[in-house]
């Protein structure tokens, strides 16, 4: 297993299934976790994560939102060595029936928030030694499906970001890798498609394991990759 010993980790998205998971398994490894979320900070917060620094009602689309919520982790904890962009949303509308607004919104709270975030970070992560950026793309950007074109377009933003800050750091000792997830088990994908069938898709665990390893030592080599963490679908 990978040690995260002492590894500063902001994880954005934090509240929701992926990124509260994600932090229970980095936490398992060592890691000191920082969690960044709109709303309010749920009140199911795993025991685990008790010492987590919460950083609440912080919109990411907002620029200095972000600036100020990544600043105040890297006081608060001492640094900053790894962000996690788990942030994000999903909205399935065809085009002839949606709206050009919803391409917005989609670019907003998956490719906006993934940019902000990242620029608030860049000047910690490249301070400290071998730095980290871990991001949420999505498998239906390699193709998008029906309904799913702004989604998948958004991702497909985010896809290229990090290619392109993988170059960018490629000589300041920071990498910059995303996950590209299929669907995921989680109680909401559960309860829209009752009838699937659950083994087939990849847990959230299965995908904090895979951040685990692209944060720890042993991933250093490993920069701009897009992997696929799709389970059997």
């Amino acid at each position: 297993m990978n040690s995260l010993d002492g590894t500063i980790v902001a994880i954005t998205g934090a509240f929701g299934n992926l990124g509260l998971v994600t932090a229970q398994v980095l936490t398992e490894r060592g890691a000191k976790v920082a969690l960044i979320g709109r709303g309010k900070a749920p009140g199911n917060v795993p025991a685990s994560l008790a010492q987590a620094y919460v950083a609440s009602g912080v919109d990411l689309a907002e620029r200095d939102a972000a600036q100020r919520a990544v600043d105040s982790i890297a006081s608060q904890l001492g640094g900053l060595n790894a962000l996690v962009n788990v942030a994000g949303g999903f909205s399935w509308e065809t085009v002839a029936d949606g709206s050009a607004d919803t391409w917005e919104r989609m670019f907003d709270v998956n490719v906006k928030t993934t940019v902000n975030a990242t620029k608030a970070a860049l000047h910690h992560l490249t301070k400290a030694t071998g730095g980290r950026i871990v991001n949420i793309g999505a498998m239906a950007a390699l193709k998008a499906g029906m309904g799913m074109g702004a989604y998948a377009a958004s991702k497909a933003g985010v896809m290229r970001l990090t290619e392109a800050l993988a170059e960018e750091l490629k000589d300041k000792g920071a990498t910059v890798n995303a996950i590209l997830p299929s669907i995921i088990d989680t109680p909401q994908n559960r309860a829209d498609m009752p009838d699937a069938d659950f083994t087939r898709w990849v847990t959230p665990e299965q995908i904090g394991g895979v951040i685990a390893f692209l944060l720890s030592k042993e991933a250093q080599c490993v920069t701009g990759a897009l992997i696929p963490v799709a389970g059997r679908v």
